[in-house]
């Protein structure tokens, strides 16, 4: 009887209902794997190789503390305004249009950036530094507000899963980042870092033309204005903002403080950065698979994740009245603990707000996808300005360790109103039922 009652949808609808087995993924789904993680790995990469030595090399050409965090905070700034217009209208652009163009603009900015020692130090190097970084946000707005729509399109029943796995290639890029940027530019100088990575970055452009696939859809009237009016979701969004404020803070300010305070090369900087990106490299896979079998983890996992992010940065400085010494080992273990606890609380977010956009009665299709990629972009990128901005005044009038204390209490704050909001919602058996039918709702998208 079971036979038959299995045997009967496979006729007709059975192929969206076993999402489980690996081996049964559609061509499409393949391609989309292999596209978007060489999106993020060669993204990730031309990111990541500023924060050992484009702090230092900006104070030569006369950039403060405070312009330096501009400079990386522009970046955000850019990257917020193109998230949302690049979500609104991803169908009518076309998501893999704009996903390539998107890694064309980053890799001309980034060969761009490479000559900026070339322009005589002061105003014009700092305005030139503005005006690539900006475009170059844009770029990679594109690129990633596709790539994530696509993603939960093509995956509907395990995008956490598929995420996580996704961000192995987003983990060696920002591993290998690091330590590459610091080396080449011991070795060969400041262009030699961007000029080979911006290429590498120009190789994709071809390459996803080949293998990414294309994506019919129609536009919705559907807007962000509704969806944030859910206060679950404007907490996660506000969760969203601490974790990239975190990574931001990090980028800007780190490097500075442990040449100064350790007395390290940019290369051993590039080195200690493997600390953070390494565990949250390794742990989205396992941590992403958890949280597409047990929805129910989902809301903990943000929860339990940004409290052991506000500790790994209280003791990453640490930070004063604790009155330990300034030790380099704590701090890669600190690092390290920020890595991984990133990981568990970043990982959800994305499928739970689909889940309430769904919930709320959003379209199921692109355009939602692709509206709730652009307002994760959005709010990541609010937190990428804040994080360097803010957290480079505060280091410049005060210091690292307290300025390092404030990101701990944001990732508190927000750890704390997730577990309120978790706590006042009604039972975990009733949370984990519509998690699971909107899931299987969003199923026939594998067959589009």
């Amino acid at each position: 009887m079971d036979g038959h009652v299995d045997i009967q949808p496979a006729e007709n609808e059975a192929a969206p209902e076993t999402p489980e087995p690996p081996q049964r993924m559609t061509r499409q789904q393949i391609l989309t794997l292999i596209s978007i993680a060489s999106v993020n790995f060669s993204s990730m990469i031309c990111y990541s190789i500023l924060g050992p030595f484009f702090p230092n090399e900006a104070v030569k050409k006369g950039a403060s503390q405070t312009v330096i965090g501009l400079i990386f905070g522009c970046y955000a700034v850019c990257n917020l305004i193109g998230s949302l217009i690049m979500g609104k209208y991803i169908v009518q652009i076309g998501a893999k249009f704009m996903l390539v163009m998107g890694i064309f603009v980053s890799s001309i900015c980034t060969i761009l950036f490479g000559i900026l020692n070339r322009v005589p130090a002061g105003p014009a190097f700092i305005s030139l530094c503005f005006i690539v970084r900006s475009i170059d946000a844009v770029g990679f707005a594109a690129a990633m507000t596709s790539s994530f729509a696509m993603t939960a399109k093509i995956f509907p029943n395990n995008v956490a899963t598929v995420l996580g796995s996704l961000e192995i290639f987003t983990g060696l890029g920002l591993i290998m980042g690091p330590p590459l940027g610091g080396w080449f530019y011991q070795a060969f100088g400041y262009e030699v870092p961007f000029l080979i990575l911006g290429c590498l970055l120009m190789l994709m452009v071809p390459f996803n033309i080949y293998v990414l696939p294309s994506i019919e859809a129609t536009s919705s009237k559907d807007s962000f204005l509704r969806l944030l009016a859910k206060p679950k979701v404007v907490l996660i969004c506000y969760v969203i903002f601490t974790l990239s404020a975190g990574l931001g803070f990090l980028d800007a300010t780190l490097s500075l403080f442990a040449i100064d305070t350790f007395k390290l090369s940019p290369g051993s900087v590039g080195l200690i950065m493997l600390g953070l990106s390494l565990p949250y490299c390794l742990a989205s896979p396992v941590l992403g698979f958890i949280a597409d079998k047990y929805p129910a983890t989902r809301g903990w996992f943000m929860v339990i994740g940004g409290t052991t992010t506000a500790i790994g940065f209280c003791l990453l400085g640490p930070v004063p009245f604790l009155h330990i010494p300034n030790q380099l080992w704590l701090m890669v273990l600190m690092l390290a603990v920020i890595g991984f606890s990133l990981g568990m609380t970043a990982i959800p977010t994305f499928p739970v707000i689909i889940t309430c956009a769904f919930d709320t009665g959003y379209e199921d299709g692109l355009s939602t996808l692709g509206m709730v990629s652009g307002m994760f972009g959005a709010f990541w990128s609010l937190g990428m300005f804040y994080g360097p901005t803010v957290g480079g005044l505060i280091t410049q009038h005060l210091n690292f360790e307290w300025a390092a204390a404030v990101q701990g209490s944001l990732a508190f704050l927000g750890a704390f109103s997730l577990a309120v909001c978790y706590l006042v919602q009604r039972t975990p058996q009733e949370r984990v039922r519509k998690d699971s039918e909107k899931v299987d709702e969003s199923s026939p998208l594998l067959g589009e």
